[in-house]
């Protein structure tokens, strides 16, 4: 199988605060449209530093994390908002160096219930929860 994107869009979830006291027009979210590789290997979804700074996330810790390389890496993580079609999801998301490739990783896909098509190899809505996420307690 080859690799999978998904077209995704990240916001500022601050800023839905500010919408809900009336405090900044819905229009005026900061958002930005990103093609990420889909990534089951990547526990988190993972953006770049341009992406942080465009959506002034700010940082809520540090963190290491292992790279595909074997390199440990101290990185920043932020919180913000994601959608993929119908689904939504409010995650952290690790901050790599300069413009490196957006990852959509394990814990954002299961969040919003989608799965891999292999053989379309592309990201889909899972087919037995169209219209909302199912999510697993047990």
């Amino acid at each position: 199988m080859g690799l999978v994107y998904a077209d995704i869009t990240i916001y500022n979830n601050d800023d839905f605060a500010l919408v809900r006291k009336n405090q900044l027009d819905p229009e005026d979210v900061k958002k930005i449209d990103v093609r990420a590789l889909v990534d089951t290997g990547s526990y988190m979804l993972c953006i770049n530093e341009v992406i942080q700074e465009q959506l002034q996330l700010h940082i809520v810790e540090k963190r290491k994390a292992e790279t595909a390389d074997g390199r440990i890496l101290e990185m920043e993580v932020v919180e913000c908002l994601i959608t993929f079609r119908n689904r939504r999801c409010v995650c952290s998301a690790m901050v790599l160096p300069g413009d490196s490739e957006v990852l959509l990783g394990a814990i954002p896909l299961e969040d919003m219930d989608v799965l891999i098509h292999p053989q379309r190899q592309e990201l889909i809505i899972n087919p037995e929860h169209p219209y909302f996420a199912q999510m697993k307690l047990k």
